[in-house]
């Protein structure tokens, strides 16, 4: 037998069943035309009286199976149709389970998804001991649950608790700690998994020694009355990290609860039901579409021609330059990270230690790696070795004048080739680019604070950035793991415009009576990370200023800001890093009660809306900047602007990203609200965008 996607042959009457055929693809997925063959695989199995086992592993480096192809999923039209399509995986992976024969699975790389599924109907799970080798169910990050099988094989292969854990968060984990929770059987250096295969398949699985934690937790999934403890602490878990706007953990929360213990056909047939309903909701909608937002921005040129970043260097320590040298460090690329004293790079060098603590303390890192990593990254006071680096952040601080004067005298210091980028977060890339010989291979590389944590980088055209510049900045960020989206020159870019119409309109409303306790909350109540006087604190009160001032000078009356922040840096409250801004925070930075000092800067009367008022007065202006930004040509359409906004501020995935959101309330709709808010509150802040307006007329939406 020949099969496009899996290669098959019998050996000493051992059946050998390998994913990854088509080369084309990096990872390899289950679809349709896999999942046919498979089937007929299974079935000459079981008819051969003479089969002593079959042995399931992957041709490609680094993958097992990265689940179930994604467009199948998006492809179901009706919750029938999805639980028919969950059922039949269901059925196929029975076959495996039922099968007379022993199975194994020999995981290298990622497992995720069906491919957990498929592996946990085997009698065995084999994983290599490669840090690469991760294992998990992600489909919860797709507003769905694991539909072939996973919700039920899963808890009897290492319990209730630690399958909630995984199925819920979507976590992946790692090689060594599958092994150690009983997920995985054995665990070997991925050269000897094929080899030892036959020897393994038929070898005795020596029961695991229990921690006492882990007795306890037995004893509790096997009493009915502590079990309802594990799945109420599980469902406030749930409750506390999403408010409730997703209802894929809910949902496994609920089958895991009322079914775990019946029968196999009737659990399953309670997942494949569940997972219908689940495919057709508007949140797996979104998410699902966001999936292929971000899946297809990895994709990037893949000229010769391109530059290769293996060294890079920082101008300017700080936070945000160690933040960057870390990010250099922590992919494997040495670093130099210059300033002018000691003092401000010992506090770059403190920073990039702090990012790199929080995985050590977690045992995400050894001791040896950690100084490895750090050791990477050379403070100086000089110029010297910046002629062998291949990219250059300019970070220094935010003023233009001192940025030309350094981007003026770095060009002097690296070779024709090196890539030469500013860090700005508002500041003109083109006049930068003014005093550069060779601007070609200069842009603006955004990243978002903190740099250890946002996943987000604008890289910022300018009128003579080349096109070999700009796609070798696209693979350097994308390579790097963090999500890439260009932009034009402008103030503020894409990300900080649009965020400081939102902010500016907080501030208003501060001014206004609003308490501080209801913009926060009706904010996290729609489902963005923090609120708007949160957000402040952890921009900085003076940053958000700064930015605001240049907003306001490169754009005009509608995004004049409010006096509200001159208030309070008047009292010196800077936010977060001075430990006092609208809130207060302690020695960890740890956001605690509203800073009572705030009363004397707000009116002493307290107004109030209703939730969605506050809510949309907040978030329209967002829309309304957002079109412009399209109208100005900032970024090239909606899904990337809806990318950057998910990425760069956390926007609510669930939603799939303020213009979906948009498109989702209706153009007409909003442009009635903004009409409305600009004959109650202000005709230049909530002056129509042309844009959103001439959608509305032709009867568009921003993704029509």
């Amino acid at each position: 037998m020949s099969f496009k996607n899996i290669a098959f042959e019998v050996k000493e009457k051992f059946y050998y069943v390998g994913f990854g055929k088509d080369v084309e693809k990096s990872l390899t997925t289950l679809t349709e035309e896999t999942l046919r063959d498979l089937d007929t695989i299974l079935e000459s199995v079981k008819n051969d009286a003479e089969a002593r086992g079959v042995i399931f592993h992957s041709l490609k480096e680094g993958v097992f199976l990265a689940g179930v192809d994604v467009s199948i999923i998006q492809s179901l039209e009706t919750a029938a149709e999805a639980a028919q399509g969950s059922a039949s995986g269901q059925v196929l992976f029975n076959k495996i389970e039922d099968l007379k024969v022993p199975t194994v699975a020999l995981i290298d790389g990622f497992c995720l998804g069906g491919g957990l599924e498929l592996a946990l109907s085997c009698n065995k799970i084999i994983v290599s001991d490669s840090p690469n080798t991760k294992l998990g169910l992600p489909e919860v990050m797709l507003g769905v649950l694991p539909g072939f099988g996973g919700t039920y094989r899963l808890p009897k292969k290492i319990g209730m608790a630690k399958s909630l854990d995984i199925i819920l968060s979507g976590r992946q984990v790692r090689a060594k700690s599958a092994y150690k929770m009983g997920l995985a059987d054995f665990i070997m250096p991925k050269e000897r998994l094929l080899t030892l295969a036959p020897e393994y398949i038929l070898k005795k699985v020596t029961p695991r020694k229990k921690s006492l934690q882990e007795k306890v937790t037995s004893l509790m999934e096997s009493n009915p009355l502590t079990k309802g403890i594990i799945f109420s602490k599980a469902r406030e878990g749930v409750m506390k990290k999403t408010k409730g706007h997703y209802p894929a953990p809910l949902k496994i929360i609920e089958l895991l609860e009322n079914h775990s213990g019946k029968s196999r056909d009737a659990y399953l047939e309670k997942e494949a039901k569940f997972f219908g309903e689940l495919a057709q909701t508007k949140q797996s909608e979104n998410l699902i579409n966001l999936f292929f937002l971000h899946d297809n921005s990895k994709k990037y040129s893949k000229s010769t021609d391109l530059k290769d970043v293996s060294t890079g260097a920082v101008l300017g320590a700080g936070t945000m330059g160690g933040g960057i040298a870390w990010y250099f460090a922590n992919n494997q690329i040495p670093s130099f990270m210059k300033d002018l004293n000691e003092e401000a790079l010992n506090l770059g060098l403190k920073q990039a230690s702090s990012n790199f603590s929080s995985k050590l303390k977690r045992r995400r890192m050894t001791r040896d790696d950690f100084n490895k990593k750090m050791s990477s990254i050379s403070p100086t006071l000089t110029y010297s070795g910046f002629n062998s680096v291949d990219l250059v952040v300019e970070a220094v601080v935010e003023n233009m004048d001192i940025k030309k004067k350094v981007l003026k005298e770095l060009e002097t210091k690296v070779l024709s080739d090196c890539l030469i980028t500013s860090n700005t977060s508002s500041l003109s890339i083109n006049e930068m680019a003014s005093v550069l010989k060779d601007s070609s291979r200069f842009a603006g590389l955004h990243f978002f604070n903190p740099v250890n944590k946002m996943p987000l980088v604008e890289i910022i055209k300018h009128k003579d950035v080349s096109q070999n510049t700009l796609d070798s900045l696209y693979k350097f960020v994308v390579e790097t793991k963090k999500t890439p989206v260009i932009v034009n020159d402008g103030p503020g870019f894409l990300v900080n415009r649009i965020l400081s119409a939102y902010l500016n309109e907080a501030g208003y409303m501060l001014e206004e009576g609003y308490s501080i306790e209801d913009l926060d909350r009706v904010i996290l109540e729609f489902g963005l990370p923090m609120g708007p006087c949160h957000l402040l604190d952890e921009v900085g009160i003076d940053v958000s200023q700064k930015v605001g001032k240049i907003m306001y000078e490169g754009l005009g009356e509608r995004l004049k800001p409010s006096n509200i922040l001159d208030g309070i840096l008047e009292k010196g409250f800077l936010g977060k890093k001075s430990s006092k801004g609208v809130y207060l925070y302690d020695e960890k930075g740890k956001k605690g009660e509203i800073n009572p000092e705030m009363k004397n800067l707000l009116p002493s009367q307290t107004k109030t809306s209703s939730d969605i008022v506050m809510t949309e007065r907040l978030i329209f202006p967002m829309i309304n900047e957002a079109a412009n930004c399209l109208r100005d040509k900032v970024v090239d359409n909606a899904a990337n602007l809806d990318l950057a906004m998910i990425f760069g501020i956390g926007f609510p995935p669930f939603k799939g990203g303020l213009l979906r959101y948009a498109d989702e309330v209706g153009v007409s709709q909003v442009c009635e609200k903004i009409r409305n808010m600009s004959n109650d509150f202000s005709k230049e802040r909530f002056s129509l965008s042309p844009y959103l307006e001439d959608l509305a007329k032709q009867g568009k939406s921003f993704y029509s």
